[in-house]
């Protein structure tokens, strides 16, 4: 740690402007009573919510209020907390924002079954002739949709309070996998006994050094196999929650229930998986040119993220990326590179990594803040991609923000992830065109395959997982150990084909794979990669007015919709038909290239 600076080492300049958000910890204490104050008000409504529309439309008016000063509040005290984890006053500070989220939220449970108890054609009504209540139109017309699922006001109030202890699962896995667990020491490339830890498994196993690659894999699932049966009930009983969860709400499955918030059919999910699996010779055919240039006798687990061109690695400063990223999103036109690079300069990101910093990078912010960026920036070419993605999602917000109210300003991870790649397939495909290197545009070709196979692919098999243990709950089963990492083991199996040499330890995998504790979450990283493929190429062949259009909608419809606006239809398989195609291409040029 000793070549890491402190926080007050770093010029300015690389460092976000979050006292924008509060000069003071007076004025963020003083927002956190007023929401609380204000949730006193809104539990007011209680009884009489809809006996007018302009009781309707003070409530509601009220609840935005309550909510967007909460937001910025919790943002700015995470925010803080991540600057450097080691200050306890920031974590309290996170604490008590959470427990105010939690009152307001147990206090605001009346809102929804009130609603629903009255007649919709009734409340449509009052939105059609009270003025300033037509903007919640489609929010209300939502919430009828589920009206089937929502529960009396003492139920939900009794749901909303067991919230957090519905999340003991999620929680324990958390802990495990992140403080409890040792992964024992390996020697790295220069024969240094190191311990191995989830922050450099992913370094070793991109190692050039098979040894290395080896003895971080073994070394890894060692340490979930030894605790393979507890974390097998605790997925178990994960997985029950939501099964349950479902049934109580009446949904015919966990994964309906999961997909209704969105508005999406499961036949999109079906697609996804039917589609890629048509496709899984064209991965089985990248296996076997991969086993080709790695030079092995037998294609590993532990060769599947080794690198496949041999090129120096090039620093690039954070300057130099910033001029990157700006001709690359040339296309986007003016508007989106003017307000991109005002925030570049104007206190968006943090950039670089400081003692105590939290680790990996992302796009936060609240209604009223700046869309800020948290980055670790190491001057590599990922580190680009990391930051034109993260203002991919910035940017996102940005004009979301600047035109929706608070009510549909924010996104479904369905179409955020769309936005943030987008922005990296339009990078990856400006450093193909323009590079001059046939060795370097050898290793962009061989990195685009990467990006494709551990997005669309990688993710679209952790879904088929997913799908397949909540099925087997739904029909009475138990997901016991053996039948986790048999299941687990047949479809990585069939996924990667024969090119790859078995082993007995893949089928552990399951168990270290933190987001399989937000069941049919990871579906929409596979859809997103399909739709921004497919946005990317529009935008390079016609321009980008449509999916500028897109990126102002914000939370305004259901994503299938909205993304039809930017030219993209994702209820239909063609899309990901489409990125399939472009795949196979990567992997036709990569054969060509090679030869």
């Amino acid at each position: 740690m000793s070549n890491i600076k402190q926080r007050n080492e770093i010029p300015d300049k690389y460092k976000w402007d979050i006292e924008d958000m509060y000069s003071s910890a007076e004025k963020w204490e003083a927002d956190i009573e007023e929401a609380l104050k204000l949730s006193e008000e809104f539990a007011a409504f209680s009884g009489k919510l809809t006996s007018s529309g302009e009781n309707l439309l003070s409530a509601l008016t009220l609840r935005d209020k309550m909510w967007q000063k909460l937001e910025k509040a919790f943002v700015y005290s995470r925010m803080k907390r991540d600057e450097d984890n080691r200050i306890s006053e920031y974590q309290s500070m996170t604490d008590k924002a959470m427990a105010a989220m939690a009152k307001i939220q147990a206090e605001s449970s009346f809102f929804v079954p009130e609603l629903l108890s009255s007649d919709e054609e009734e409340i449509m009504g009052m939105v059609g002739s009270t003025p300033g209540l037509e903007i919640y139109s489609f929010m209300i017309k939502d919430t009828f949709r589920e009206k089937a699922h929502v529960l009396t006001a003492a139920e939900e109030n009794i749901i909303a309070q067991l919230s957090e202890a519905l999340q003991a699962t999620s929680d324990v896995f958390t802990m495990l996998n992140n403080a409890d667990m040792k992964f024992g020491k390996i020697k790295n490339e220069d024969g240094e006994e190191v311990d191995l830890t989830h922050g450099n498994y992913i370094t070793f196993m991109q190692s050039k050094n098979r040894e290395v690659r080896k003895a971080a894999y073994e070394s890894m699932y060692k340490a979930f196999s030894d605790l393979i049966n507890t974390i097998a009930i605790n997925y178990n009983y994960n997985t029950k929650t939501d099964v349950i969860g479902a049934r109580i709400r009446k949904y015919e499955s966990a994964r309906a229930a999961s997909l209704s918030g969105d508005n999406v059919e499961g036949e999109v999910y079906d697609n996804l998986v039917a589609t890629v699996n048509d496709s899984l010779p064209v991965l089985h055919r990248y296996m076997e040119l991969r086993k080709k240039l790695l030079g092995v006798d037998e294609l590993k687990m532990y060769d599947i993220y080794a690198p496949l061109i041999d090129v120096p690695e090039r620093k690039i400063p954070y300057e130099d990326a910033l001029q990157m990223i700006n001709e690359a999103l040339a296309p986007m036109g003016e508007e989106y590179l003017e307000a991109m690079n005002a925030g570049f300069k104007g206190g968006w990101i943090d950039v670089y990594e400081n003692e105590g910093k939290t680790s990996g990078a992302y796009s936060f912010g609240s209604y009223d803040s700046k869309p800020y960026i948290l980055l670790n920036y190491t001057d590599t070419l990922n580190d680009v991609f990391t930051i034109i993605h993260e203002m991919g999602h910035s940017m996102h917000s940005w004009y979301t923000r600047n035109n929706q109210p608070f009510i549909y300003g924010s996104h479904s991870i369905f179409t955020a992830e769309v936005a943030s790649t987008v922005n990296e397939n339009l990078l990856m495909k400006h450093l193909i065109k323009t590079e001059t290197d046939p060795e370097m545009k050898k290793y962009l070709v061989a990195k685009h395959i990467e990006d494709f196979r551990t997005t669309l692919f990688r993710q679209t098999m952790f879904a088929e997982f997913e799908d397949m243990t909540h099925k087997e709950i739904e029909a009475g089963g138990t997901l016991t150990a053996d039948f986790l990492c048999e299941k687990y083991d047949e479809l990585n199996s069939r996924y990667f084909g024969p090119a790859l040499s078995h082993d007995d330890i893949i089928k552990y995998e399951w168990a270290r794979i933190p987001h399989f504790y937000s069941a049919f979450y990871v579906y929409k990283y596979a859809t997103g990669y399909s739709a921004a493929a497919a946005i990317s190429d529009i935008i390079l062949e016609k321009g980008s007015m449509d999916y500028i259009e897109f990126l102002k909608t914000g939370d305004s419809n259901h994503p299938i919709e909205l993304l039809k606006i930017a030219g993209v239809d994702m209820s239909k398989p063609e899309p990901i038909k489409d990125a399939m195609k472009v795949f196979a291409g990567l992997v036709d040029e990569l054969e060509e290239l090679t030869k």
